[in-house]
This record gives structure tokens, C-alpha cells and sequence, in this order.
């Protein structure tokens, strides 16, 4: 039989979809978000519950719980703020092991998660139910996935603690995916979408040249440019940044549509990735469609685990389990 997971703070289910590919059968998932549930049960399975992962009573019993509690509060892309509410949901994950009684339990987080007092918090009550605790920091290109994403993840297992896996050696391009002949992005996919450019915006891109960013909007334009990029100078280069097709892409954020918040222009077309440009970055097949608006989605796409990282650390869950 195969062994069965809970997934807590499942996003729209790319984390299960890994699980999923390494053999593992999924009996619950629980997300607040009603887009990202809506598209969990359209894509992975009908397990999901569209709830708070403090509102569940009836938990049933599992082999392995993931989870991927919110990262805002510790992200350095963000705020980093330790009173953030959403830190503390971090912590509600013991009540779910208290009574699920799985072997292992991975939580999925981004690398700062580890030096703070919620985890060391985290640590402490998973030891005194007799885990043995590893963290891995991975980096999801090497593991396939064709974008540099490093995430934290925390294993605790009854057994013996559990070795990171291994990486592959070579990174895969953004470009292999973007173009690949095999699969032409289709003009009928709902997910093939982008903001057209308009205004200052249509303006600026046409200038950014490949691995180009604002800096050469600068040279080239500076009447295209506001006042704080000549402030900021050389720091935050990947603002209005083209991608690089021969190289793995930068980060998916949540924002990967706005050509403000990081290196995410076409690399040859002057616009953003699409919708399925940016899912394909994440390992997303090409049949998964995305409940919600095209912001919702982004938001989806830009909080999940990369699917091939995901089915890595399933596949190390699952030999160390048997």
C-alpha cells in the first residue's frame, strides 16, 4: 500500500504533486486560500478542504505531514518581521502531528525560517515527541527545476534523522522550457496570458537589452526614469531585468508579472512571462489550470514548491521509510 501524507498549507498543490510522483497517496490538504483550493482540487486530488488549518477537529492518521506555513514574516524579500500573526501559524503544525502520529514530518519554509525563535520553538516541541530534526537547505536547480529557488526544509522523522538528497549536476536554462520545440506554448491556453505593456512601460522594455535591467534604461532614456532609480544606483539590478535564456531563472515570485520586482521580461519578446511561462518554471505540467484572476494565480504559482525539488525530497521520505 502505498504510504499516505497530509498536506498543510497546501497552496494550489505543487508540493503534493511531488509527493504524488514519488508514490505517496494523499488522504487531506487544507488551504484558506479559495482560488488556490479551488485549484488544488481541479489539478491534484479532491482531499483538499478550503479552511483554516486551525479550524480542522477531525484529523485522520498519516504517514507523513508537509507543510508550508506562510514565509512573509521571516522572508527577506519582505518586511522580515517577528511579530508578523502569521509566524505564529508556523507553530500550528504540532497539533496536527499530536494527532495525525505520522513517521515523518517536513516543513517547508524559506532558508531564514531557520535562525528564528519560532523555529527553535518548533524544534524543541518536535524533540520532545521524540523526532529527530534535519534541515535542509536545498536549491531547486539542482534538482532540475530551471530557476535558482533555495528553500529550507525541516525533517523530522521517529527514526533515524533523515540525509538531505542529492542534487543533479547540471542546471537546466530557463530556455529549455520557454522554447522548447516539443511543446509550443499554445495561443488557445488560458494560462498563456500577460499584462500588455502600455505607457512609460511599453516605452522602457524595447531598451533592456538580454541580461540588460533598469541601468540601461538609465543610459539610454533617463526621461523614462523617476528619480529614485538615480538614488538607488547599482542596488536592486534585477528591477526591469530581461531574463536569460541560457541560464536558470531567477526567483518566481508571486510577482513575476510586474517588471518592477525582478529580472522577469521575456527574453525575447518586450513583455513579462506569461501565466504558463512562469508555471513551466516551477515544473507545472502543461494540463494544470490555475483557478482564479491572473494575480490570484501568479500568487500560486509564485508560493509552491517547484515540482521537481518537491518529488526529490519525496523520494528521500520514501526510501527512508522503507
Amino acid at each position: 500500500m502505498s504510504a499516505t501524507f497530509i498536506d498543510l498549507f497546501s497552496g494550489a498543490g505543487l508540493f503534493s504533486a511531488g509527493m504524488i510522483r514519488a508514490g505517496f497517496k494523499p488522504l487531506l490538504a487544507v488551504e484558506l486560500a479559495g482560488d488556490a483550493a479551488a485549484s488544488y482540487r481541479r489539478n491534484v486530488s479532491d482531499c483538499i478542504v478550503n479552511a483554516s488549518v486551525t479550524d480542522l477537529t477531525k484529523i485522520p492518521r498519516a504517514d507523513v505531514i508537509i507543510a508550508g506555513p506562510p514565509c512573509q514574516g521571516f522572508s527577506t524579500l519582505g518586511r522580515r518581521d517577528p511579530t508578523d500573526e502569521r509566524n505564529e501559524l508556523s507553530l500550528s503544525v504540532l497539533s496536527w502531528v499530536k494527532a495525525a502520529k505520522p513517521q515523518v514530518v517536513v516543513i517547508e519554509n524559506v532558508p531564514p525560517f531557520i535562525a528564528s525563535t519560532h523555529w527553535q520553538k518548533l524544534k524543541r516541541s518536535l524533540e520532545a515527541l521524540n523526532f529527530n530534526v534535519a534541515v535542509w537547505e536545498l536549491e531547486a536547480a539542482d534538482f532540475g527545476t530551471p530557476q535558482r529557488r533555495k528553500r529550507a526544509f525541516t525533517v523530522a522523522s521517529k527514526r533515524a534523522p533523515c540525509v538531505a538528497p542529492r542534487g543533479r549536476g547540471r542546471h537546466v536554462p530557463a530556455g529549455d522550457v520557454l522554447f522548447d520545440p516539443a511543446r509550443p506554448l499554445r495561443t488557445d491556453d488560458p494560462m498563456h496570458i500577460w499584462p500588455e505593456p502600455k505607457g512609460i512601460a511599453a516605452e522602457r522594455m524595447p531598451l533592456i537589452p538580454l541580461r540588460g535591467d533598469r541601468r540601461d534604461i538609465i543610459a539610454s532614456a533617463p526621461e523614462l526614469c523617476p528619480p529614485s532609480w538615480f538614488k538607488i544606483g547599482c542596488n536592486a539590478t534585477d528591477a526591469w531585468g530581461r531574463m536569460d535564456a541560457d541560464e536558470p531563472a531567477n526567483t518566481i515570485r508571486c510577482t513575476f508579472q510586474n517588471p518592477s520586482k525582478g529580472r522577469y521580461l521575456h527574453p525575447r519578446q518586450d513583455r513579462v512571462l506569461s501565466l504558463r511561462e512562469g508555471a513551466r518554471l516551477q515544473d507545472v505540467p502543461d494540463d494544470w489550470v490555475f483557478e482564479g484572476r491572473p494575480y490570484p494565480v501568479a500568487r500560486q504559482i509564485g508560493n509552491g514548491v517547484p515540482i521537481k525539488l518537491a518529488a526529490a525530497v519525496a523520494r528521500r521520505i520514501s526510501a527512508h521509510l522503507t
